[in-house]
């Protein structure tokens, strides 16, 4: 431990996330598990690591395939398209940050530096490997003997014996890319890759990306003037989408474009604003059944699950789904089990997502988070009964019961990765991180998890809140005694799509939570209205003002707090927040200071006109034919509103939110005559990753907070 200093240990660990196991990968027989790690929790070097599991009874044991720092790793800049590919994916590590193997995980290949590199699994040393360019998502063929790489926007593929590299596709413009995820893709709808192999290997499913209609955002250094700002394809709700194509390329050249429909024929759920057209690649897989595609209209109330023919191109829907306000698919379905029987999402009730797995439904009162993994003819997947603990379950399309086996123990999230009778069991607790390997349901040993121990324990006290039963946790100073006086209070909420902050595992979160908790503070985390885990009902009573039932939310939950801990001062109430939760931290002193004395507001979308189609429109629709959604979610609209201490913070390089929300909002206090305080940081983007920076501004956070509630 080089410091009892938590803001230091939080940004010298990133958030203690260095040391950890990720990205597991199991080969089809069970028998080895790939892996990254670094070596120690301040160690921000990523290394690829195997994980042999035992045999005859023995344990399993782990070593290291590839060692970055032993390879040169780092000497040749970062691609430009892999950077994009690392912000998307919040990647802060360095290294080995990615892999992908063959089916059996005997051959791994991965990119330093723009270097394709191979290593086989039983035997030898990495093996650096020729290419036409700087390598982005290199990805081996299923029988190992080819790896397919982007470069300069083109699809490849390299023997992997260094040989016969040639082109599969090759962008046509310079706004066209093969085999490379667009923004909205990886962005918001958590697809980051965009070509797949054939189980044969003589062939790859790829997307083709285009984007000339997309509008141009230019995003310059001013810390760096002599530096030429770049030019960022983004494409703000009610604009244009990148167009993108599907297209069979096979290994000896010839190549079939993939006929999908342009719209949705009929039984499309209308609205006040309604697009059927089939703009958006959801979701892509080849299995040894064929390609299959999953095709999501505009306005987000349809999706089209479409069987392909790898000969000629053609399509065939199999599934058509829909819902009002929009349509939300279980991440990884749908899937298919061997015999081709579909796993695919189903709503059970208004709170409680499902599964079709073949002819057997999960029970009501399961609610499916996501699809990890088919083996044969059963799936994996994880799901709740409580929203606060997510668990791994397995349910075979053969059991007639229709009863899933609940694999996790104990209160947590947890998640898995499978092959074979293999599962490696990733799992967040109160308690800490582990990573358990299981062999036909037996523990065969553990990974270790080196990430450093905070400096300070949360000791989150959970509680249902109010009316609407708000799932809260409460962070209290370790040295508080009850009935010794009031304290300020500070809400530290995200309480916005697709991220839950109440479960019962300690994350970098709650342990910043209980830093502002020791330093006098009465701590709230608070999941409202539009958080996952608690049905449609509840994620959809956002839809058309994604700020009232989510600060009403915030403020039910605070009073309700209250009376149950007497010792929080409602009367210095702070909030604080990154994102969504800074948009609601801004918006809470705008538009509730009889409740809200002070805030600190992080990358915070002050008008969402301004972020992308995907994500926006779901929410709100589009803004030319619903303009009133996006004015009553608008900051800017209520600026004039402001009477008490707010600091805007934004990464001046964050090409996710970017920088002209915190302007453009800013300008609108200033003509308005409202004080504020504004901190940019040059070079940061979205994910803040300079570890002087990370350290500083919890520091400057913290200050800021008791200065203005005289704590």
């Amino acid at each position: 431990m080089n410091s009892p200093d938590l803001p230091a240990q939080f940004a010298r660990t990133h958030r203690f996330a260095f040391g950890v196991p990720r990205g597991f990968t199991v080969s089809r027989d069970g028998d080895r598990v790939l892996f990254l790690r670094s070596t120690a929790g301040d160690d921000p070097v990523s290394r690829l690591w195997l994980y042999e599991v035992g045999a005859d009874g023995a344990h399993g044991a782990e070593r290291m395939l590839a060692d970055p720092l032993t390879l040169g790793g780092g000497a040749d800049p970062v691609p430009e398209a892999e950077l994009v590919r690392r912000e998307r994916a919040r990647e802060a590590s360095q290294g080995v940050v990615a892999f992908a193997a063959d089916a059996h995980a005997r051959v791994v290949a991965f990119a330093l530096s723009g270097v394709l590199w191979t290593v086989r699994t039983d035997s030898g040393a990495p093996r650096r490997i020729d290419t036409a360019g700087p390598v982005v998502d290199p990805r081996p063929s299923p029988d190992g003997s080819l790896i397919a790489y982007v470069t300069g926007g083109a699809l490849r593929v390299v023997g992997a014996d260094g040989t016969a590299d040639r082109a599969l596709g090759e962008p046509e413009g310079d706004d066209v890319t093969y085999g490379l995820a667009d923004h909205v893709a990886a962005e918001s709808m958590g697809r980051h890759r965009a070509f797949w192999w054939s189980p044969d290997g003589d062939a790859l499913l790829v997307a083709r990306v285009d984007t000339a209609r997309v509008r141009r955002w230019w995003l310059s250094d001013p810390a760096h003037p002599e530096r030429p700002p770049r030019s960022v394809p983004y494409p703000a709700a009610g604009t244009a989408n990148a167009g993108t194509t599907l297209h069979i390329l096979r290994t000896d050249g010839s190549r079939a474009a993939v006929r999908t429909p342009e719209k949705v024929a009929e039984h499309h759920l209308a609205g006040a604003w309604t697009d059927a057209t089939l703009e958006y690649v959801l979701r892509a897989s080849w299995d040894a059944h064929g390609p299959q595609v999953t095709l999501q209209t505009r306005d987000q109330r349809s999706a089209y699950v479409l069987e392909v023919d790898p000969e000629s191109g053609e399509s065939e829907v199999v599934c058509h789904q829909r819902e009002r306000p929009w349509l939300d698919l279980v991440p990884g379905t749908p899937a298919r089990l061997a015999s081709s029987a579909p796993v695919r999402h189903r709503q059970v009730d208004s709170d409680t997502a499902g599964l079709r797995v073949g002819e057997v439904l999960t029970p009501p009162g399961l609610h499916v988070r996501e699809v990890l993994a088919t083996v044969g003819e059963r799936v994996w997947f994880t799901a709740s009964e409580e929203p606060t603990d997510v668990h791994v379950w397995s349910l075979s399309a053969l059991d007639e019961t229709g009863e899933p086996e609940r694999v996790s123990d104990g209160p947590g999230v947890h998640t898995a990765a499978v092959g074979g009778d293999t599962v490696v069991l990733d799992s967040r607790t109160p308690d800490g991180h582990t990573v358990t390997v299981l062999r036909a349901g037996k523990p065969d040993g553990h990974m270790a998890v080196l990430s450093e121990e905070p400096v300070v324990v949360p000791a989150p006290r959970h509680l249902t809140l109010g009316e609407r039963a708000v799932r809260g946790a409460l962070f209290l100073p370790s040295w508080h005694t009850p009935g010794s006086g009031k304290l300020p209070v500070l809400l530290c909420p995200y309480s916005g799509p697709g991220i839950q902050l109440v479960v019962h595992a300690r994350a970098w979160w709650t342990v910043v939570a209980q830093w502002f908790a020791e330093q006098g503070f009465a701590v709230l985390i608070a999941d409202g209205r539009g958080t996952p885990g608690r049905g449609r009902t509840w994620e959809h009573a956002v839809y058309g003002d994604q700020l009232t039932p989510v600060l009403d939310d915030q403020v039910d939950a605070l009073r309700a707090a209250a009376e149950l801990h007497p010792e929080l001062d409602l009367g210095r109430v702070g909030i604080r927040g990154w994102s969504f939760g800074g948009y609601l931290a801004a918006g809470a002193v705008l538009r509730r200071p009889d409740v809200f004395h002070a805030a600190v507001a992080g990358a915070a979308p002050s008008d969402l006109r301004l972020y992308d189609t995907h994500w926006k429109e779901r929410f709100l629709g589009h803004p030319d034919v619903q303009t009133e959604h996006y004015e009553r979610c608008s900051l800017l609209a209520h600026a004039h509103q402001l009477s008490r201490p707010l600091m805007l913070v934004h990464g001046l390089s964050d090409d996710n939110v970017l920088p002209v929300h915190t302007l453009r909002l800013s300008a609108a206090l200033l003509a308005a005559g409202r004080p504020h305080t504004v901190l940019p940081l040059p070079g940061a983007s979205h994910m803040v990753a300079r570890e002087d920076v990370a350290a500083n501004l919890l520091n400057l956070e913290l200050d800021f907070l008791k200065k203005s509630l005289n704590a």
